[in-house]
């Protein structure tokens, strides 16, 4: 049945250039183009800080569930996953909360974000990206908070038209996954000209339980997934552009894999039910940009958006009767302007303000499985908490010879947090405010060597998650709250050469991170009454981490183009005047890929994903029923992909992944990855 449906859903049609074949895929550029660094469309090559692109090739050629499996293997950044349905990027030693995500602009991190692995970056569709950005380091001046260890952009699809005609344009595909019996269905259109367009889409997951190499069929750990979105633009002249989203994402019921399973150091698993239950965001986002003719502004952005995440949960502890239903929403407004102007020649100033709204609902029910009586009993959060923030920021690349380019920026913050003591006993009302900076150089030796260094500091805020949680976390532990802490800041200083030429493109960083007053849980010596050791957050961490990163492209000819990227980071922490290694601090890892376009209907790609062991762990890593508390074993997988177009409107995919069958762990996650893993894809196209 799986097989009928993929082939009957790639006769559907589908808009050209909504898949990139293997034509298209020889004219991926050296030099790639990206908004995020720096706010404004520069080469990657012009900007001091270190950026790393995800194209819309790569994105296409990708077989991801989730939106951070596109960065499995890129430049400078980590993947982790608790349970399937769910991941995070690491960047530099930095997760969760630690590391800023956007969707189209706007942040996805909000109120409830952990610093630790979480679900909420998997909240957003992989079928509507279009590109992603990662920008590896504090880009304190224009993004603030949260953007320590980097800032992560999921850039979507905008579909855009020439001409006075009215075109229609249309996406269909299906994707087959043997490793975990998924399906993957989407289809997309499109109508418009160049005045005005519409889109929409939808999407659906089935994805059942994982099989991991050897074998073994790990459960439960299938899950399901729902999307849709709708966009609206309208230009009126060639000066104004109008655009509007709505997107919706649903996990109704992912189970939590280690808590159903026994994890390392456990002879039963922790929970008898622990499903995120349901999981969902909707967004909605409108955008007007003008360009200006006027004295001191060149362009001018206005955004206006709301996000809401439900974080709904099902837990039952092994050997409990009460079972926990919970109902946590963030809903965050945020109204932001940027304007970019010119001050003579030399200067290209960014600048803007930003309006962040979020308030917090929370509430837990306790039910007696064998007498079906229920209570309300003390919610994750404090229910009716607020967090707000407002920031006015000004950045400017200033070129001091046709060689050198300095930028530098600051950026005034404030957050007004108030978590009402409702149902503990215990509130705050917090205003915290903060000044942050950072400063680059850009030296181009010649048309093909560029020296970069940035130094940034970056801060983050204690939010609600830090600063008022009640309930159960991994590890057999307890959380209870603590309104007494004061933010996190971290200095990088990083510096490298960027390379570029007619057919080769190359990066070299090395960074440097001071981590101070960073929050980390801490046992308070005491337990609750199911034996969970009792822990609350602290201002007691500082940690240094420093790496190396590397990648490069060769065009070696027509056909033929080899790519690689390898990551080294290692962390040091210090707490209470003791010294170990940085929490969940990422192996040497990498990937190499080479991949082959002989020119007209199809493409073949070979690759390999590595990592070597992680012994490095420190205290809460070995207790962490997760990781293995003697390291994490090295490995490498090995994987082919290719693509044909037998005719214009229909593309067939085919890929195998894993193919040794390798069983492996990547460091920190909550279950093997798959095994071997045969892909079959169909896209439809017109």
């Amino acid at each position: 049945m799986h097989s009928l449906l993929l082939f009957a859903a790639g006769a559907v049609a589908l808009s050209p250039g909504a898949v990139v074949s293997g034509a298209a895929a020889s004219s991926v550029a050296m030099e790639e183009v990206q908004v995020t660094a720096s706010r404004a469309s520069r080469s990657t090559r012009e900007v001091s800080s270190a950026v790393t692109v995800v194209s819309e090739f790569d994105v296409e050629r990708s077989d991801a569930l989730v939106v951070t499996d596109f960065l499995r293997g890129q430049p400078g950044v980590f993947v982790q996953q608790t349970t399937p349905g769910q991941g995070i990027p690491i960047v530099r030693g930095l997760k969760g909360s630690e590391v800023l995500h956007l969707v189209d602009g706007i942040r996805l991190n909000n109120a409830l974000f952990r610093n630790a692995p979480n679900q909420y970056p998997a909240l957003v569709d992989p079928q509507l990206i279009s590109r992603l950005e990662v920008v590896r380091g504090p880009a304190s001046s224009l993004y603030g908070s949260d953007a320590m260890g980097g800032v992560v952009q999921f850039i979507t699809e905008s579909p855009g038209f020439d001409g006075e005609a009215w075109e229609l344009r249309g996406k269909a595909s299906a994707r087959y996954g043997s490793v975990d019996d998924s399906f993957v269905t989407s289809v997309q259109g499109a109508a418009g000209n160049e005045s005005f367009s519409a889109s929409g889409s939808a999407s659906l997951q089935e994805v059942g339980d994982r099989e991991a190499g050897g074998g073994e069929t790990l459960t439960p750990s299938g899950y399901r997934a729902k999307a849709a979105a709708v966009q609206l633009a309208y230009a009126p002249d060639d000066a104004q552009e109008w655009r509007f989203w709505a997107q919706y994402l649903t996990q109704p019921r992912t189970p939590r894999y280690d808590e159903l399973n026994p994890g390392f150091g456990q002879t039963e698993p922790a929970s008898e039910v622990f499903n995120f239950e349901p999981n969902d965001r909707l967004f909605l986002h409108g955008r007007y940009r003008v360009l200006g003719d006027w004295r001191f502004v060149d362009s001018l952005e206005l955004h206006v958006a709301h996000q809401e995440i439900t974080d709904g949960r099902r837990t039952r502890d092994t050997g409990s009767v009460n079972e926990r239903t919970e109902d946590n929403v963030s809903r965050l407004t945020a109204f932001t302007v940027q304007g970019n102007s010119s001050a003579g020649v030399r200067h290209r100033l960014t600048w803007g303000a930003e309006l962040y709204l979020d308030e917090v609902n929370s509430s837990r029910i306790s039910t007696n499985i064998e007498t079906g009586e229920s209570e309300a009993v003390i919610s994750r959060f404090p229910d009716g908490s607020t967090l707000d923030s407002m920031a006015y920021y000004l950045h400017d690349e200033f070129s001091l010879s046709p060689s050198i380019t300095l930028n530098g920026g600051v950026r005034y913050s404030r957050f007004d947090i108030d978590l009402p003591p409702a149902d503990r006993g215990v509130g705050a009302n917090l205003s915290i405010s903060d000044l942050t900076g950072n400063a680059g150089i850009n030296w181009a030796l010649n048309d093909t060597v560029t020296l970069v260094s940035t130094l940034g500091r970056g801060f983050r805020p204690p939010n609600i998650f830090d600063l008022g949680t009640l309930g159960v976390r991994p590890g057999n532990r307890f959380n209870i709250a603590n309104p007494n802490l004061d933010p996190e800041a971290v200095v990088t200083l990083d510096g490298g050469v960027k390379l570029s030429g007619d057919a080769y493109r190359a990066e070299i960083v090395a960074f440097y991170s001071d981590y101070r007053d960073q929050i980390v849980s801490v046992p308070t010596g005491e337990f609750d009454g199911e034996g969970r050791a009792i822990v609350r957050s602290e201002n007691l961490g500082e940690v240094e981490l420093w790496g190396i990163e590397a990648t490069g492209t060769w065009q070696v000819s027509d056909r033929w183009r080899l790519s690689g990227a390898l990551n080294y980071t290692r962390g040091e922490a210090r707490e209470g005047g003791a010294e170990e290694p940085a929490d969940r601090v990422p192996p040497l890892n990498g990937r190499v890929s080479a991949l082959y376009e002989p020119g007209g209907d199809w493409w073949f790609e070979a690759w390999s994903n590595f990592a070597d062991r992680q012994d490095r762990l420190s205290s809460r890593d070995v207790d962490d029923p997760r990781i293995n508390p003697d390291g994490t074993p090295g490995w490498a997988t090995f994987n082919v992909m290719m693509q044909w177009q037998p005719v214009p409107f229909l593309e067939l995919g085919l890929g195998v992944a894993n193919i040794l069958d390798k069983r492996y762990r990547e460091h920190g996650s909550g279950l093997d990855a798959p095994g071997r893993n045969l892909t079959l894809q169909a896209t439809g196209l017109f």
